[in-house]
């Protein structure tokens, strides 16, 4: 796109036309008209939609340099396009499909506006979090090693006063051994099946007898525990919403679904390579 430097003769125009920069302003809308070819006229509106569709590297440009290069864009498109009396039909298509999509958009924006109020946001919490218990926490360290043998050397290394972060430091082969073995805070679900069993039995300040994972022989030292309590409405509001969403929009789609009269080809009635065949669509 060339962005033509100075003001343009259309700036000049538009200028004579709204007055003032503050005067048109004031009376700004979609629909004002910043250009007319031929008869075809260009609004605000046809300015701003274009400008969200800019390359990134455009849209940083200022706001005065896009406005020009924009009203150049959309008169020379104008120009073009006035010539051209018949679309292919591949574009035809491309506007069929458009046109389709920007119509599923707009139901869809108003399915997901009425789904997001206050009051749903808020039964889907109690819903989801109401009767939820809270959740035990485990903050534990591990040494791994390879053998059972090694395994049961530590804990009886550990039992004679041994240091638990110095022996991991020294015999750990796991990634956390350079950090004393700290596995850091996690919950249920977080670890393998028999490492999360062992650490679930254990009290605070203990340390366990071998343990066999995937991953080899771990010696456990659970460190403490907590409680979580649920999160807050707000932590999760980004959650729930997507959930709200995507329930209505599924909800409506099935009773759309439901009520309509639709025929398709059956599975295998078309070759699915004639998707790739841009012939089909030519003129």
């Amino acid at each position: 796109m060339a962005f033509r430097q100075g003001f343009s003769a259309a700036a000049t125009v538009l200028a004579l036309t709204f007055g003032s920069n503050a005067h048109a302003e004031n009376h700004a809308s979609g629909d004002m008209v910043v250009a007319t070819v031929n008869g075809t006229e260009i609004t605000l509106g046809h300015m701003i939609v274009l400008k969200q569709r800019l390359p990134a590297q455009y849209q940083q440009l200022p706001a005065d340099v896009l406005f020009e290069g924009i009203l150049d864009q959309l008169v020379q498109q104008t120009l073009l396009g006035n010539q051209a009396t018949d679309l292919s039909r591949g574009s035809r298509i491309v506007l069929e499909n458009e046109e389709r999509s920007l119509r599923a958009s707009e139901e869809i924006q108003r399915i997901t506006e009425g789904a997001l109020t206050d009051e749903a946001l808020q039964t889907a919490y109690d819903e989801t979090f109401g009767d939820v218990d809270p959740e035990t926490e485990y903050n534990a360290s591990h040494i791994l090693v390879e053998t059972e043998e090694e395994a049961q050397a530590l804990v009886d290394e550990l039992e004679g006063g041994a240091d638990f972060a110095t022996l991991a430091q020294e015999k750990s082969t796991g990634p956390s051994g350079p950090n004393g073995g700290q596995l850091g805070w996690f919950g249920k679900g977080a670890m393998v099946a028999p490492f999360e069993d062992a650490v679930v039995e254990m009290e605070s300040g203990t340390v366990s007898v071998p343990v066999q994972t995937q991953f080899g022989w771990h010696v456990i030292r659970l460190n403490e525990t907590r409680l979580k309590d649920a999160p807050a409405l707000d932590e999760v509001r980004g959650d729930l919403s997507e959930t709200l969403q995507r329930e209505a929009i599924e909800g409506r789609v099935a009773e759309l679904t439901e009520d309509a009269s639709i025929d398709r080809v059956e599975a295998g009635a078309i070759d699915p390579n004639l998707l790739n065949d841009l012939s089909l669509i030519a003129d």
